[in-house]
């Protein structure tokens, strides 16, 4: 084997260094989940309070399991399945979403273009004429040519670590805006369910509205008659066309509450307002799902997509550490150059033209007033910072966890109660009715019974409502399960792990699960 010329010693010992060079800074550690195992300071109940209406099948909250992909296939709606996948293709948000991370990853490889050598090339050709005076021949000049190609390299040794942690940096920054997409398609999906989910609750109370005015309506051509025949006073026919009058003033506002929200689920899958979607969304057409997957504390810290960005966001602050303390030491760098000098274009590379250059060069800042030291130091600020603002998102994600827990099991009551309580007023407004016809009670008692039976008939839609809604909170809490997706992928024609959703999938293998 050769040997190392000896005038080449320095340079093969500053690239031994580089190539083996330590990296400044800490290396990053994930935070260890944290030492809890249960959302609740109570166990959860074996399964919700059943009621005898639509969406009132007593829920069960299996500890441990898994979450679907699609978590919002388990409500059984292909009107709601349709609309979330025409959403996903077409929302703008999640596209630019896309880009961002797209952006990221070609920053990463722009940072990774750190650890290689510059190579550049220089052509040029001058032509020149000179007078005699300036070589004392008066009345003489000459025209000469010079032609120069020159190859440059440059190398700056990452004996320090600077740019590998650079580039540990911005690959943590690729992962924070890979989580922030999946954030935005939870979000997305999940207001979409929503959205569909207080549609269905407003055409619910519209349509209980329009019973009420119904039966208030014949109520008072009872009346009317009633009063034709001597049986009723006028205050009791005024009284009731203002009850009439008042009840139907309310579905202006249920109307327009509808109006809105379909224009929501247009924007959100794409489209202009202008252009509504088909699907229409009913109460009876949602299945309540019976079965409610609760994952453990220490696995949701691996799927809220907002802690996993958190994370990321932790692991750029500490990366960024490195880079500071690298720029403190000495910054090495080789360069290098070959090419030919002739007089003319022609002449180049012939014998006798060839020039080169070896060099290289370690400058060290003296003095800067501190200027390196405080921006380590604040780095190692935002690093704290960045730790502080990811347990803060851990305990946020706990409690959003707790919330739904706690709504799903009072949602269940709530809805028994007010069953109970629109049956109950339903009776007591039947038998009012015939109390009143037979004139055994006055007509304020009937006026009573009918506004109670609207409170508690409106009431109870609104309790179904809150079941669907808050079964898709938690799902939303837990992270919606992307993990298990199978309509996306997660390694880009790189190699790279991302997270591109349709359109911009391509078919290469997925991410194992975390």
């Amino acid at each position: 084997m050769k040997c190392v010329p000896r005038k080449l010693w320095p340079c093969a010992t500053l690239l031994a260094l580089a190539l083996s060079g330590c990296k400044m800074g800490p290396d990053f550690q994930q935070p260890a989940p944290p030492d809890v195992t249960t959302y609740t300071p109570d166990p959860l109940p074996a399964e919700t309070t059943a009621s005898k209406v639509e969406g009132g099948e007593a829920q069960r909250f299996v500890a441990g399991a898994d979450l679907p992909g699609q978590w919002w296939q388990i409500f059984h709606s292909a009107p709601l399945d349709a609309l979330i996948e025409q959403s996903l293709k077409a929302n703008p948000n999640l596209q630019a979403a896309q880009a961002t991370l797209r952006e990221a990853w070609e920053n990463v490889y722009a940072t990774q273009g750190g650890l290689y050598p510059t190579v550049g090339l220089n052509l040029s050709e001058t032509r020149e004429r000179l007078s005699g005076v300036e070589f004392g021949r008066p009345g003489t000049s000459s025209v000469i040519g010079i032609a120069t190609a020159e190859l440059n390299i440059t190398y700056n040794l990452d004996v320090f670590g600077g740019t590998r942690r650079a580039i540990e940096a911005s690959e943590a920054q690729a992962d924070f805006e890979r989580f922030q997409l999946e954030a935005a398609y939870l979000t997305l999906t999940s207001s979409v369910v929503l959205a569909a989910v207080e549609e269905a609750s407003l055409r619910g109370q519209i349509a209980a509205t329009e019973a009420i005015i119904k039966a208030e309506t014949e109520e008072l051509e009872v009346l009317q008659r009633q009063f034709e025949l001597g049986g009723a006073s006028k205050a009791a026919v005024l009284a009731q066309q203002a009850t009439v009058a008042q009840t139907r003033a309310t579905l202006p506002p249920l109307k327009k509450q509808l109006a809105q929200q379909r224009d929501l689920l247009a924007v959100l899958a794409g489209q202009p307002p202008s252009e509504q979607p088909g699907q229409r969304f009913e109460l009876a057409s949602l299945q309540l799902p019976q079965n409610l997957p609760v994952s453990l504390p220490s696995r949701l810290v691996e799927q809220r997509p907002d802690i996993r960005a958190a994370e990321a966001q932790l692991h750029t602050a500490s990366a960024e550490i490195g880079v500071a303390t690298a720029n403190m030491l000495p910054q090495i760098s080789l360069t290098a150059g070959a090419g030919s000098i002739a007089t003319g274009v022609g002449n180049l590379f012939s014998p006798g033209t060839a020039i080169w250059s070896v060099g290289g060069s370690i400058a060290q800042t003296l003095f800067d007033a501190g200027t390196l030291l405080h921006k380590k130091r604040a780095a190692e600020a935002t690093f704290d910072q960045a730790a502080a603002q990811y347990r803060a998102t851990v305990l946020t994600s706990f409690q959003n966890v707790a919330d739904t827990l706690h709504a799903l099991q009072f949602d269940a009551d709530a809805l028994n109660a007010q069953l109970a309580a629109q049956r109950a007023a339903g009776a007591s407004l039947d038998l009012t009715r015939d109390q009143f016809r037979a004139g055994a009670v006055p007509y304020v008692a009937l006026l009573t019974a009918e506004q109670t039976f609207q409170q508690t008939e409106l009431a109870l839609v609104q309790a179904q409502a809150s079941r669907f809604a808050d079964t898709a909170a938690l799902f939303q809490a837990l992270g919606g399960g992307w993990w298990n997706r199978s309509d996306v992928q997660f390694v880009d024609d790189r190699g790279i792990d991302t997270f591109l959703p349709p359109p911009v999938a391509i078919a290469v293998p997925q991410e194992k699960k975390p």
